[in-house]
């Protein structure tokens, strides 16, 4: 079946379909990663995206089904050059074009992505809609013209944990508060092999209720949509603070730290996503080869203009961006970019080490 790709500037691709047939929207987006293709789509971070793969082939390893960061499926629609439903791992549990459909997820193939992400690089972020199931642009462009913007969207709460649940050992020492923004299962997992007990909580809930486990320290998890439109988050942020007990932010964390500090985020002009983004950390001097899925960033200027409130750990060596920040008078540290990495690179698993000992 043939299938279209439109995106929010009137530019169109023509394709092949798979997964779902049917229609999706939202933001246009890809990732260089050229393994993990199953993490990307089962992280919550992605939710309301369009995933454009810069590798050639999705889906040649299968679909297994412990290697997913959340309960299912978060991207909106996937775009990719080749799509292989026979795969090559023997212990893979079914093919991509088998867990598309059970997860009802509308994807397009047989395209020239490499023209696709040029255009995303020149022309910044923008919706785009996927259909297989009409070729009318006209009607195509009114359904994406209804589309919102994922500025100013607070998605966080659409895919939290409904009910608090427990991870880890309960005799552990260490007890953390995690902050469910849309957190990845591999995070938990890293807390959970340093011998720590998580309470993980959902968004929205109070301050009270969360410092009232008694946490020897709280963690701000990744998670989708505008960090801007978060101000029930940074409220409890702000409160966090006050108690002097340890945090750690990742990702989204990191945005909703800075904000909680007064300093402002932003927009990225297309976002920085994929396994092999270099990073220096500016305490060691040391480069990292990080993973990295996010559309906002922390102002660079306003952090370098607070010298008595924050402090750059980290640097974003592409583009200078601010990959880490740490609170001057506060027990406070986050990075923008994913250190609990799966399959990797796993250059950075030390900050867990180091939140750790800051409760210990």
């Amino acid at each position: 079946m043939k299938a279209i790709l439109l995106l929010e500037d009137g530019t169109v691709f023509h394709g092949k379909a798979a997964g779902k047939t049917g229609t999706t929207t939202g933001e246009i987006c890809f990732n260089t990663g050229m393994t993990g293709y199953q993490e990307i789509f089962t992280d919550p971070s992605y939710t309301g995206q369009v995933l454009v793969a810069t590798n050639v082939h999705i889906g040649n390893y299968g679909i297994k089904n412990d290697e997913s960061e959340s309960e299912s499926v978060k991207i909106a629609g996937f775009v990719c050059r080749n799509f292989n439903i026979p795969f090559s791992r023997i212990t893979a549990d079914q093919t991509i074009q088998d867990y598309f459909e059970s997860e009802n997820l509308v994807a397009i193939h047989d395209l020239d992505t490499r023209a696709i992400v040029q255009h995303i690089r020149e022309r910044g972020a923008m919706n785009c809609i996927i259909s297989s199931e009409t070729n009318d642009i006209t009607e195509l462009q009114k359904q994406l013209a209804a589309t919102p913007g994922m500025a100013g969207m607070e998605l966080s709460s659409h895919v939290t944990t409904r009910e608090p649940y427990f991870v880890g050992n309960p005799n552990a020492k260490t007890r953390i508060a995690v902050m469910d923004f849309g957190v990845k299962k591999n995070i938990l997992r890293c807390f959970d092999q340093r011998d720590c007990y998580l309470k993980v909580f959902p968004a929205k809930t109070s301050f009270l209720e969360v410092n009232d486990w008694s946490p020897n320290g709280f963690f701000l998890s990744n998670g989708p949509g505008d960090p801007a439109s978060m101000s029930y988050a940074v409220e409890t942020v702000k409160k966090m603070l006050e108690t002097g007990k340890p945090l750690f932010g990742i990702c989204l964390g990191q945005q909703l730290l800075a904000l909680a500090a007064g300093l402002p985020t932003y927009k990225l002009h297309h976002g920085h996503r994929g396994i092999n983004h270099p990073v220096k950390n500016l305490r060691t001097g040391r480069g990292e080869i990080t993973s990295q899925n996010h559309g906002f960033g922390v102002l660079e200027q306003a952090v370098y203009d607070s010298p008595s409130v924050v402090e750059a750990t980290h640097q974003n060596l592409n583009d200078n961006t601010i990959e880490g920040i740490r609170l001057k008078d506060y027990p406070a540290f986050s990075v923008q970019y994913h250190p609990e990495a799966s399959p990797g690179p796993h250059d950075a698993r030390y900050l867990f080490d180091e939140f750790v000992g800051m409760m210990g």
